[in-house]
């Protein structure tokens, strides 16, 4: 993609052949597969693991009808693994736009990889912490003794990092269709500004045309 001339046209075709596919994944998911829904990261389903090690290996689960420490877990894993995945499945058409959009620009190729990383860590996070306040500001305290000094050289790449807080967020606290919501809005809309060309600066615009045409005549010299 990072070779190819992607125009608004054939992004937002490309976008709307992937988010019907992934619908119709979990539509089919939910259909033929009703235990799936279970795992899924909808609803704002929360995950809760109480049990210690020493009720587990003992068997004292206190009520006779509760559900086993071991099958707790297990939904717990899976809806992480859910959750995970959906971040990743939700970041791939982000990250499409961010190169259609920078690539008159240019763009680094790692802070493309930082967009689909950074929810994976957000989701984890918010499966940790859940509603406990030690770990909230364990986390807070954490974050304060790292020195994070990453400038982003454009105000749009604070946008796509905002985006895939987001889609973490909404993915670790179960609102994963909230976040497959956003991501629609989100791509389509700045798909559409891009293709409007909206607030466009003559100045800017003939210096990111004279960069593209030379990355395109370097393309073409390795040809």
């Amino acid at each position: 993609m990072q070779n190819t001339i992607v125009t608004p046209k054939i992004l937002a075709l490309r976008l709307c052949g992937y988010f019907a596919v992934l619908i119709a994944v979990f539509a089919s998911l939910a259909t033929f597969v009703p235990m799936s829904q279970e795992f899924m990261p909808f609803g704002g389903r929360a995950v809760d693991v109480p049990a210690t090690a020493q009720q587990i290996f003992q068997g004292d689960f206190g009520e006779q009808d509760a559900p086993s420490p071991w099958a707790t877990r297990f939904d717990a894993a899976v809806f992480l693994v859910a959750s995970l995945l959906g971040t990743i499945v939700l970041m791939i058409p982000i990250t499409w736009v961010y190169m259609g959009i920078k690539r008159p620009q240019g763009y680094r190729k790692s802070f493309v990889e930082a967009l689909i990383v950074l929810p994976i860590c957000a989701t984890t996070v918010v499966l940790l912490i859940q509603d406990s306040l030690a770990l909230a500001f364990g986390l807070a305290a954490l974050v304060a003794a790292v020195r994070f000094r990453v400038r982003l050289p454009d105000a749009l790449d604070g946008i796509y990092v905002f985006a895939a807080i987001c889609v973490g967020l909404a993915s670790g606290i179960g609102y994963l269709g909230v976040a497959v919501v956003m991501t629609i809005f989100f791509c389509f809309a700045s798909v559409i500004l891009w293709g409007m060309d909206y607030g466009a600066n003559p100045v800017e615009t003939a210096k990111q045309a004279r960069k593209l045409a030379e990355l395109d005549d370097a393309n073409a010299g390795r040809s």
